[in-house]
Protein backbone atom coordinates (compact mmCIF):
# COMPACT_ATOMS: atom_id res chain seq x y z
CA UNK A 1 0.00 0.00 0.00
CA UNK A 2 1.38 3.34 -1.31
CA UNK A 3 1.92 5.50 2.17
CA UNK A 4 -0.26 8.54 2.34
CA UNK A 5 1.74 11.90 1.85
CA UNK A 6 2.11 14.39 4.40
CA UNK A 7 1.12 18.20 3.65
CA UNK A 8 4.67 19.17 5.56
CA UNK A 9 6.38 17.31 2.36
CA UNK A 10 5.30 20.18 0.08
CA UNK A 11 7.20 23.30 -0.01
CA UNK A 12 6.14 26.11 2.00
CA UNK A 13 6.16 28.88 -0.06
CA UNK A 14 6.99 28.19 -4.01
CA UNK A 15 8.00 30.73 -6.84
CA UNK A 16 7.22 29.83 -10.39
CA UNK A 17 8.81 31.98 -13.58
CA UNK A 18 7.80 35.27 -11.53
CA UNK A 19 8.70 37.89 -13.44
CA UNK A 20 8.40 41.76 -12.39
CA UNK A 21 9.49 44.88 -14.56
CA UNK A 22 9.64 48.83 -13.76
CA UNK A 23 9.09 50.74 -17.15
CA UNK A 24 12.24 48.78 -19.34
CA UNK A 25 13.92 47.45 -16.47
CA UNK A 26 13.31 43.57 -15.78
CA UNK A 27 13.58 43.52 -11.93
CA UNK A 28 13.05 39.80 -11.85
CA UNK A 29 13.21 37.93 -14.48
CA UNK A 30 11.35 34.32 -14.18
CA UNK A 31 12.50 33.46 -11.33
CA UNK A 32 11.74 30.02 -10.03
CA UNK A 33 12.43 28.04 -6.37
CA UNK A 34 10.97 26.69 -3.25
CA UNK A 35 11.33 27.02 0.17
CA UNK A 36 10.88 23.85 2.62
CA UNK A 37 9.08 23.91 5.45
CA UNK A 38 11.38 24.81 9.21
CA UNK A 39 14.24 25.49 6.83
CA UNK A 40 16.58 28.93 6.63
CA UNK A 41 17.23 29.93 3.14
CA UNK A 42 19.78 32.68 2.06
CA UNK A 43 19.08 34.97 -0.80
CA UNK A 44 21.96 36.68 -1.82
CA UNK A 45 23.56 38.70 -4.98
CA UNK A 46 24.83 41.91 -5.78
CA UNK A 47 22.51 45.34 -5.21
CA UNK A 48 20.19 45.97 -7.62
CA UNK A 49 19.82 41.54 -8.45
CA UNK A 50 16.47 42.36 -7.31
CA UNK A 51 16.59 40.78 -4.02
CA UNK A 52 13.70 42.93 -2.29
CA UNK A 53 11.82 43.50 -5.12
CA UNK A 54 11.03 39.54 -4.77
CA UNK A 55 10.36 40.09 -0.94
CA UNK A 56 7.58 42.75 -2.59
CA UNK A 57 6.40 40.56 -4.54
CA UNK A 58 5.55 37.56 -2.32
CA UNK A 59 4.51 40.63 0.61
CA UNK A 60 1.73 42.04 -1.78
CA UNK A 61 3.86 45.38 -2.07
CA UNK A 62 4.69 44.82 -5.73
CA UNK A 63 2.03 42.63 -7.87
CA UNK A 64 4.30 40.50 -10.43
CA UNK A 65 3.64 41.09 -14.13
CA UNK A 66 3.45 37.04 -14.56
CA UNK A 67 4.51 34.17 -12.81
CA UNK A 68 2.98 32.22 -9.77
CA UNK A 69 3.58 32.65 -6.04
CA UNK A 70 2.14 29.70 -3.98
CA UNK A 71 2.22 29.67 0.53
CA UNK A 72 1.13 26.84 2.81
CA UNK A 73 0.15 23.49 2.69
CA UNK A 74 -2.76 24.53 0.59
CA UNK A 75 -0.28 26.03 -1.99
CA UNK A 76 -3.39 28.76 -2.14
CA UNK A 77 -2.04 31.57 -4.46
CA UNK A 78 -0.90 35.48 -2.96
CA UNK A 79 -1.64 36.70 -6.22
CA UNK A 80 -3.48 40.38 -5.97
CA UNK A 81 -3.43 40.16 -1.89
CA UNK A 82 -2.98 43.26 0.16
CA UNK A 83 0.15 43.20 2.68
CA UNK A 84 -2.14 43.03 5.04
CA UNK A 85 -4.19 39.56 3.96
CA UNK A 86 -0.66 38.16 3.23
CA UNK A 87 0.09 38.79 6.47
CA UNK A 88 -3.25 37.29 7.83
CA UNK A 89 -2.03 34.36 5.78
CA UNK A 90 0.96 33.84 7.99
CA UNK A 91 4.25 35.93 6.18
CA UNK A 92 5.85 38.41 8.11
CA UNK A 93 8.60 41.03 7.08
CA UNK A 94 11.13 43.41 8.40
CA UNK A 95 12.77 45.65 5.91
CA UNK A 96 16.05 46.97 5.14
CA UNK A 97 16.18 49.64 7.07
CA UNK A 98 14.28 50.26 10.09
CA UNK A 99 10.68 50.66 10.05
CA UNK A 100 9.90 51.03 13.59
CA UNK A 101 7.30 53.32 15.60
CA UNK A 102 9.68 55.46 17.37
CA UNK A 103 7.41 57.71 19.60
CA UNK A 104 5.93 54.11 20.64
CA UNK A 105 7.29 51.97 23.08
CA UNK A 106 9.08 49.35 22.46
CA UNK A 107 6.05 46.96 24.09
CA UNK A 108 3.33 49.06 21.74
CA UNK A 109 5.66 47.97 18.84
CA UNK A 110 5.42 44.55 19.08
CA UNK A 111 1.51 44.84 20.07
CA UNK A 112 0.85 46.47 16.66
CA UNK A 113 2.43 43.66 15.24
CA UNK A 114 0.15 41.22 17.29
CA UNK A 115 -3.16 43.59 16.25
CA UNK A 116 -3.54 41.15 12.81
CA UNK A 117 -4.61 38.16 14.72
CA UNK A 118 -6.88 40.79 17.03
CA UNK A 119 -10.74 40.63 16.18
CA UNK A 120 -11.57 44.09 17.53
CA UNK A 121 -12.73 46.57 15.28
CA UNK A 122 -13.44 49.97 15.40
CA UNK A 123 -16.87 49.65 17.65
CA UNK A 124 -14.98 47.15 19.92
CA UNK A 125 -11.94 49.29 20.32
CA UNK A 126 -14.76 51.96 21.37
CA UNK A 127 -17.07 50.48 23.43
CA UNK A 128 -14.29 48.05 24.86
CA UNK A 129 -16.39 45.24 26.32
CA UNK A 130 -14.90 42.38 28.28
CA UNK A 131 -14.14 40.31 25.68
CA UNK A 132 -11.95 43.15 23.78
CA UNK A 133 -10.02 43.79 27.19
CA UNK A 134 -9.49 39.57 27.10
CA UNK A 135 -8.18 39.67 23.90
CA UNK A 136 -5.92 43.28 25.04
CA UNK A 137 -4.27 41.52 27.78
CA UNK A 138 -3.71 38.36 25.79
CA UNK A 139 -1.64 40.76 22.89
CA UNK A 140 0.05 42.13 25.89
CA UNK A 141 1.41 39.07 27.50
CA UNK A 142 2.07 37.66 23.92
CA UNK A 143 4.14 40.66 23.14
CA UNK A 144 5.80 40.86 27.56
CA UNK A 145 6.97 36.79 26.48
CA UNK A 146 8.89 38.13 22.97
CA UNK A 147 10.61 40.82 24.35
CA UNK A 148 11.95 38.30 26.96
CA UNK A 149 12.77 36.19 24.13
CA UNK A 150 14.84 38.97 22.17
CA UNK A 151 16.26 39.95 25.29
CA UNK A 152 14.48 43.34 25.74
CA UNK A 153 12.38 42.79 29.05
CA UNK A 154 14.30 45.33 30.94
CA UNK A 155 13.42 47.70 27.57
CA UNK A 156 9.80 47.50 27.54
CA UNK A 157 8.40 50.75 28.09
CA UNK A 158 11.42 52.87 26.59
CA UNK A 159 10.69 54.24 23.35
CA UNK A 160 11.91 52.47 20.44
CA UNK A 161 13.77 55.74 19.10
CA UNK A 162 15.54 55.53 21.91
CA UNK A 163 17.17 51.95 21.67
CA UNK A 164 20.23 51.30 20.27
CA UNK A 165 20.83 50.77 17.01
CA UNK A 166 21.30 46.55 17.47
CA UNK A 167 18.21 46.50 19.90
CA UNK A 168 15.89 48.37 16.91
CA UNK A 169 16.75 45.31 14.95
CA UNK A 170 15.55 43.28 17.35
CA UNK A 171 12.62 44.96 18.10
CA UNK A 172 11.58 45.26 14.24
CA UNK A 173 11.86 41.46 14.38
CA UNK A 174 9.91 40.68 17.43
CA UNK A 175 7.43 42.93 16.19
CA UNK A 176 7.26 40.78 12.96
CA UNK A 177 6.76 37.49 14.85
CA UNK A 178 4.09 39.20 17.15
CA UNK A 179 1.80 38.19 14.14
CA UNK A 180 2.55 34.25 14.67
CA UNK A 181 3.73 34.00 11.09
CA UNK A 182 4.99 30.46 9.58
CA UNK A 183 7.49 32.36 7.25
CA UNK A 184 9.50 35.18 8.25
CA UNK A 185 11.18 37.09 5.49
CA UNK A 186 14.33 39.15 6.94
CA UNK A 187 15.65 41.83 4.75
CA UNK A 188 19.42 42.27 5.70
CA UNK A 189 18.94 42.32 9.51
CA UNK A 190 22.45 41.77 10.12
CA UNK A 191 23.08 45.26 8.49
CA UNK A 192 25.05 47.89 10.12
CA UNK A 193 25.71 45.23 13.32
CA UNK A 194 29.08 44.72 15.36
CA UNK A 195 30.30 41.28 15.48
CA UNK A 196 28.67 40.39 19.14
CA UNK A 197 25.50 41.57 17.78
CA UNK A 198 26.01 39.53 14.92
CA UNK A 199 26.19 36.20 16.75
CA UNK A 200 23.69 37.25 18.88
CA UNK A 201 21.34 37.13 15.75
CA UNK A 202 22.65 33.95 14.50
CA UNK A 203 21.70 32.47 17.71
CA UNK A 204 18.11 34.31 17.71
CA UNK A 205 17.56 33.44 14.05
CA UNK A 206 18.69 29.73 14.59
CA UNK A 207 15.73 30.25 17.76
CA UNK A 208 13.19 31.07 16.01
CA UNK A 209 13.57 28.61 13.49
CA UNK A 210 13.54 25.94 16.66
CA UNK A 211 9.88 27.68 17.04
CA UNK A 212 8.62 26.17 14.20
CA UNK A 213 8.79 29.34 11.63
CA UNK A 214 10.62 28.95 7.90
CA UNK A 215 12.78 31.80 7.40
CA UNK A 216 14.05 33.16 4.19
CA UNK A 217 16.79 36.10 4.19
CA UNK A 218 18.58 38.55 2.35
CA UNK A 219 21.89 39.26 3.64
CA UNK A 220 25.24 40.98 2.35
CA UNK A 221 27.47 39.48 4.94
CA UNK A 222 28.61 36.13 3.79
CA UNK A 223 29.66 34.52 7.08
CA UNK A 224 26.40 35.26 8.15
CA UNK A 225 24.77 33.97 5.14
CA UNK A 226 27.22 30.78 5.38
CA UNK A 227 26.49 30.34 8.64
CA UNK A 228 23.48 29.77 9.08
CA UNK A 229 21.60 29.40 5.94
CA UNK A 230 21.15 25.69 4.74
CA UNK A 231 19.89 26.44 1.06
CA UNK A 232 21.36 29.34 -0.69
CA UNK A 233 19.61 30.95 -3.63
CA UNK A 234 21.53 33.65 -5.93
CA UNK A 235 20.07 36.28 -8.22
CA UNK A 236 22.44 38.54 -10.60
CA UNK A 237 20.20 40.93 -12.60
CA UNK A 238 16.67 39.47 -12.03
CA UNK A 239 17.86 35.96 -12.63
CA UNK A 240 18.67 32.95 -10.37
CA UNK A 241 21.83 32.01 -11.25
CA UNK A 242 22.69 29.29 -8.60
CA UNK A 243 21.04 27.50 -5.51
CA UNK A 244 21.93 24.88 -3.06
CA UNK A 245 24.37 24.16 0.03
CA UNK A 246 26.56 26.82 1.37
CA UNK A 247 29.12 24.99 0.46
CA UNK A 248 28.13 24.23 -3.16
CA UNK A 249 27.47 28.04 -3.85
CA UNK A 250 30.90 28.96 -2.16
CA UNK A 251 32.35 26.79 -4.76
CA UNK A 252 30.21 28.05 -8.10
CA UNK A 253 32.25 29.43 -10.76
CA UNK A 254 29.35 31.99 -11.41
CA UNK A 255 28.83 32.81 -7.94
CA UNK A 256 32.14 33.56 -7.08
CA UNK A 257 32.74 35.88 -10.31
CA UNK A 258 29.44 37.43 -10.14
CA UNK A 259 29.18 38.20 -6.34
CA UNK A 260 31.47 36.65 -4.05
CA UNK A 261 34.77 36.92 -5.83
CA UNK A 262 38.23 35.47 -6.13
CA UNK A 263 39.25 36.52 -2.90
CA UNK A 264 36.31 35.25 -0.94
CA UNK A 265 37.32 33.23 2.22
CA UNK A 266 35.32 29.78 2.54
Amino acid sequence: MKAKTSLSEFPILTLQEVTKRFGGVGALEQVSFTVDHGKIVGLIGPNGAGKTTLFNCITGLNAPDSGFIYFGDSQASLARLYPYQVTMNGIARTFQTIRLFKNMTALENVMVGAHSKARAGLWGALIRPEWVKLEQKKLRDHAHQLLAFFGLGSRTNELAGNLSYGHQRKLEIARALASDPKLLLLDEPAAGMNPKEKEELLDLIRAIRERGVTILLIEHDMKVVMLVSEHVIVLDYGKKIAEGSPKKIQNDPRVIEAYLGKDFKK
